[in-house]
């Protein structure tokens, strides 16, 4: 193991091994599953990590797969933050040999990173598995649909864009403008949303990820939680998402 990794701070998750550590001046963090994957697969929190509604996250370390967040938080998946996180990705790789291929979740506004790292390397994404995702930003945090909106994460959000209040309006660059291009790339997709989610509306987000995928015939599990707002996210029994992430 590398010694940035083996001498970071030690804490628990869950009963597993987690080290805790700073690349580049950011907060990284590798949880080791007991029995590992003998192809050393991973699965990847985009954001959020130790915030709660962790079910899948802690059943794919039950069945060998290591966890591992790196905080590019507050930068929305913009083209700056997927390049640190390329840079993660070529840490993990180098110093811990991994699977080529990593399995990225994306919660909420974790959804921007997930899928622009899937746009921009492909070859090494194996799956997304994406909670009531954020996939247009006018959406969420711009407001401009059903959502509730905010304000503040709004114009943090035009800013690492490089938008305006004018400009986005018209901007092509967010997953859910990118959707049939995500569907040519036949990367599987596991989404778990609530059906009265009032923050993040699946009718502007998931929704048409669904019509996408369904249209052209991809891998696709899609759970909409009836009554459900944007928590709890996940689900109280992971299997059925665990069970897709396992076979892709």
């Amino acid at each position: 193991m590398n010694d940035l990794i083996k001498n970071g701070k030690l804490l628990d998750y869950h009963g597993y091994e987690w080290r805790q550590f700073e690349l580049d001046g950011r907060e990284a963090d590798v949880i080791f599953p007991k029995k590992p994957d003998p192809m050393k697969k991973w699965i990847w929190r985009a954001e959020f990590l130790d915030c709660g509604f962790d079910t899948v996250d802690v059943e794919m370390l039950n069945r060998g797969y290591y966890l591992v967040y790196y905080r590019v938080s507050d930068m929305y998946g913009c083209p700056e933050s997927v390049e640190l996180m390329k840079k993660f990705y070529d840490f993990l790789r180098e110093e811990m040999g991994l699977d080529r291929k990593t399995i990225l979740f994306g919660f909420s506004r974790g959804g921007l990173y997930s899928v622009n790292f899937a746009l921009r390397y492909p070859a090494l994404v194996r799956a997304l598995y994406l909670d009531a995702p954020v996939l247009d930003i006018k959406s969420w945090p711009g407001g401009l649909g059903t959502g509730l909106g905010a304000e503040r994460e709004y114009e943090e959000a035009l800013g690492w864009y490089h938008l305006t209040r004018s400009s986005v309006l018209t901007f092509r660059g967010n997953p859910v403008d990118r959707l049939y291009e995500l569907a040519g790339l036949d990367i599987p997709v596991a989404v778990v949303a609530g059906d009265s989610d009032r923050d993040v509306p699946h009718m502007e987000n998931c929704d048409h990820l669904l019509n996408v995928y369904t249209e052209r015939g991809k891998k696709l599990l899609y759970i909409l939680k009836e009554g459900c707002d944007h928590h709890p996210h996940s689900l109280e029994d992971p299997t059925p998402v665990c069970d897709f992430l396992v076979s892709c």
